[in-house]
């Protein structure tokens, strides 16, 4: 039986799952406690709450939402490269590189900056598909 290990690819897998966290963290930042009059966090409805937002509040949960619909691609591909025997160094540069572009699409989305970050996540993208045919051979 081989010896299994979590490789860097597989920690990347973690990180990604918990970037949409981040996300929603970042649209309720210091709005949490505050009294609902006072514009603060609805804990009891807290869809309909994040939906009410605007500017970089709002622009952070579609972030945690793009976030969720980018994780099952990424983790399907690192899966898939693993099965098929991809070089485990390049796996793991290209899905780091994968969660350094999703940190700074993140950052360019809450910040309003849209053909930048359109230009990171299409580069993401590609780095995900990279990664989906690493193993092919």
């Amino acid at each position: 039986m081989q010896n299994a290990h979590f490789t860097i690819a597989y920690w990347c897998v973690l990180v990604a799952a918990i970037l949409p966290i981040v996300c929603a963290g970042i649209a309720k930042s210091g709005k949490i406690g505050k009294p609902l009059s006072q514009g603060g966090f609805d804990n009891v409805d807290p869809r309909q709450w994040l939906a009410q937002q605007s500017d970089w509040r709002a622009r952070a949960n579609a972030a945690q939402s793009n976030s969720f619909e980018a994780l099952p691609f990424f983790i399907g591909a690192v899966v898939i490269a693993h099965q098929l025997g991809a070089h485990q160094g390049r796996l793991d540069i290209l899905a780091f590189l994968f969660i350094v572009l999703r940190v700074i699409y993140i950052m360019m989305y809450v910040a309003g900056m849209a053909t930048v970050r359109t230009l990171v996540w299409t580069t993401g993208l590609f780095i995900n598909i990279g990664i989906l045919f690493l193993g092919y051979r």
